[in-house]
């Protein structure tokens, strides 16, 4: 009877894969933005990508290396490809995303690259991601945000080849080289100055502001148990769950954002929760996707959306899509143990003063 009863759990584990699978219909983005070190790591976090690679396309000369492309004679461009689920991010999205991470108005390169390798460019998949670029790239012309044209071309996807293993997350494994080399060339400045306003209203932040964890370092193990309760520990650490209606926040109404109780990166904004009825703290988004980290977990038999932050690797929650449809149908289920409160008129006080603008 047991064996049974075995049998059956796993058939259901099979069935809701399967199930999970069919229901994801993956996307591809492909984009040239100049170096593509620099054009990965605006991309890794979004909520919705699932990987972003480095790459070479747009040539003529078959799996091409870099030191093919670099000499500017195979006509590739240094670009990404990223996979998204379109039901989590929008293609505009990731223009919106594009835009704000390159000067649009540069003929010969990129900052410091020179060289048609080091074009922008927009390679679209199929019509509709065609008329999106279109309309995006016109919406930029006509904001007035330059006083050029937009110089980045419009180009049908090609053949695309992954660049070296040692070009893949290049900001992961050398950062201080990656940060000398993105503030040296001049996209860094480039970016703060020209596009804090359009930043924000993507989602983002300012430069700045996300280099406050880029060199941030996880106490150990040790210090870590010093500093935090035993369940903040078992939460963040361990990824426990605390109980339902007997937390800190589930039923906390006053304005200001929660950040993770570990490296104090910030989360979640009280404009965004509301009450599911689960007993946990619920938002329907981040307030920067950056510090949000997606894995999938495949424990107690189910396949759910883990969610941690991105720098100080704390267990956060799960998301679901079982959300408020019209605020855009996720729920990002969340442990008050990993979670510090910080009260709107608090903001400047405690260091998150670029965050006054969600309560104004």
């Amino acid at each position: 009877m047991k064996s049974i009863k075995l049998i059956l759990i796993f058939a259901l584990f099979l069935i809701t894969m399967g199930a999970a699978m069919a229901e994801t219909k993956m996307k591809e983005a492909i984009f040239a933005g100049g170096c593509f070190w620099c054009m990965e790591p605006p991309y890794s976090l979004i909520n919705g990508v699932s990987d972003v690679s480095a790459g070479y396309t747009g040539g003529d000369v078959p799996n091409p290396t870099y030191e093919m492309v670099s000499t500017g004679k195979t006509g590739h461009y240094e670009a990404i490809r990223i996979i998204y689920n379109p039901e989590k991010v929008s293609y505009e999205r990731l223009l919106d995303i594009f835009w704000v991470n390159i000067d649009p108005t540069d003929k010969g390169g990129q900052f410091a690259d020179r060289g048609t390798q080091y074009k922008t460019a927009i390679f679209y998949a199929d019509d509709k991601q065609k008329a999106a670029a279109e309309q995006s790239r016109k919406n930029l012309d006509e904001s007035g945000k330059f006083n050029v044209p937009v110089a980045t071309a419009i180009l049908k996807a090609a053949t695309f080849y992954e660049a070296e293993d040692y070009h893949q997350d290049f900001y992961k494994k050398n950062p201080e080289r990656y940060d000398s080399y993105k503030k040296g060339s001049g996209r860094a400045d480039f970016i703060s100055k020209t596009w804090k306003d359009k930043i924000k209203a993507a989602g983002n932040v300012p430069q700045a502001d996300l280099s406050r964890w880029e060199d941030y370092v996880k106490p150990d193990k040790e210090k870590l148990k010093s500093q935090l309760t035993k369940l903040q520990y078992e939460v963040t650490q361990k990824d426990g769950t605390e109980r339902a209606f007997n937390n800190e926040y589930w039923d906390e109404k006053r304005a200001g954002i929660y950040v993770d109780i570990v490296s104090g990166e910030p989360l979640f904004s009280s404009t965004d929760k509301y009450k599911s009825g689960t007993g946990w703290p619920s938002f329907v988004k981040p307030i920067v996707p950056q510090f949000i980290s997606e894995h999938t977990d495949k424990s107690w038999f189910s396949v759910r959306t883990e969610v941690r932050s991105a720098y100080g690797d704390s267990h956060l929650g799960h998301v679901f899509e079982d959300g408020p449809k019209d605020r855009g149908g996720l729920r990002y289920c969340i442990n008050s143990a990993a979670l510090r409160f910080i009260p709107a008129e608090d903001l400047e006080k405690e260091g998150y003063g670029e965050f006054r603008y969600l309560f104004e």
